[in-house]
C-alpha cells in the first residue's frame, strides 16, 4: 500500500535537498542522485530519474520504488545507479537516505592518492573514516556490488568512488547530505594540508 501523502511529503524534501546538493558544487549537470525510504514504509524508496539535474529537480522527478527496483509510482527511469541505492538499503536496514554525487575534491585526492585522511574535527565526528572504492564503470554490476560491499561496515557512512564520485548515507536524506558536505569540506582541507606541508 502506498501512503501518497508520506510520499509526496518525501519528493518535496528530496527537491529540497537536490537543490543543495547542486548549490553547494557536491554534483554537477545532470550527474549524482539520491534515494530515500518513504517514513513507515521501508521497503519503498523514491530515487530521482535518470537524465535531471539535481539543481533543477521538481516532485514529478523522483520515482518510487521498491527493494528489487519495480516502479510502483511516478514516470521516468530511475537512476543508472539504482542497484547500489537499494543494495545498501537491502544490507543495512539502519540506512534511511543516500547520497551519490561528483564532488571535485574527493574526487580528485581519491584518485591521486588512493585514500582519504580524515583530517577535520567534524569529518571525525560525522565520518570516522571514509572507504575507498576502486574504480568501475558507472552503473555496471561490478561497480554496485564493489559499493554495496563496503557498505555491509554498519559504521561506514562515505565512501569514494575512484574517478567517479561518493556515497553518503544517513538516517535521513538531510543527514546524507549534511555528510557529503563534511566530506567535501574534508577533502579540501586535505588538499590544503598537502600544498602547505
Amino acid at each position: 500500500m502506498i501512503d501518497l501523502d508520506a510520499v509526496a511529503r518525501l519528493r518535496e524534501e528530496m527537491v529540497q535537498v537536490g537543490r543543495q546538493i547542486f548549490a553547494r558544487g557536491l554534483t554537477s549537470a545532470t550527474s549524482g542522485n539520491t534515494s530515500a525510504r518513504v517514513p513507515g514504509h521501508p521497503d519503498q524508496v523514491l530515487i530521482k530519474t535518470s537524465g535531471k539535474s539535481l539543481g533543477d529537480v521538481g516532485p514529478e522527478d523522483f520515482v518510487l520504488v521498491d527493494l528489487e527496483g519495480n516502479i510502483l509510482a511516478g514516470e521516468g527511469k530511475p537512476s543508472k545507479e539504482i542497484r547500489f541505492h537499494l543494495g545498501i538499503m537491502k544490507v543495512r536496514p539502519d540506512v534511511q537516505a543516500v547520497v551519490h554525487g561528483h564532488s571535485a575534491y574527493a574526487t580528485a585526492y581519491v584518485t591521486a592518492r588512493g585514500e582519504l585522511p580524515v583530517v577535520t574535527a567534524a569529518a571525525e565526528m560525522g565520518l570516522n573514516r571514509v572507504e575507498i572504492v576502486e574504480y568501475a564503470e558507472p552503473g555496471s554490476i561490478e561497480l554496485a556490488e564493489m559499493v554495496i560491499n563496503a557498505f555491509k561496515d554498519n559504521d561506514l557512512k562515505a565512501a569514494v568512488l575512484k574517478r567517479h564520485g561518493f556515497v553518503t548515507v544517513g538516517k535521513d536524506i538531510h543527514h546524507a547530505f549534511y555528510l557529503a558536505d563534511v566530506l567535501e569540506d574534508n577533502a579540501k582541507v586535505a588538499f590544503l594540508l598537502s600544498q602547505l606541508g
